[in-house]
């Protein structure tokens, strides 16, 4: 079993407030959810207007398949015009981890 995480540090565009940082997103984190089967969250700087941290896991039998995903969801993210892709981290953790 290997278990892929990717860590979105995100810079928003025309936002102003928490409420319209919510609005743009909610959407992105339903979307990867729903098309890429994987679990994703605001996992900080929730408290910042402009800036947000999202994460992303999932879980594979198979390394190939795994990274693959998250390659998708990367590109997913970066190609939104809404927002400013900083910095992605990526991590696998594998049996021997």
């Amino acid at each position: 079993m290997f278990i892929g995480a990717l860590e979105f540090d995100l810079l928003l565009g025309d936002v102003h407030s928490l409420k319209e940082k919510r609005s743009v997103i909610r959407p992105i984190l339903a979307e990867l959810q729903k098309r890429f089967g994987v679990n994703a969250a605001e996992a900080g700087d929730q408290d910042l207007h402009r800036r947000a941290l999202l994460g992303v896991a999932m879980v594979s039998a198979q390394t190939g398949h795994l990274n693959e995903v998250l390659d998708k969801c990367e590109r997913h993210v970066a190609a939104r015009p809404e927002i400013e892709l900083l910095a992605v981290r990526r991590r696998i953790f594998g049996p021997e981890d």
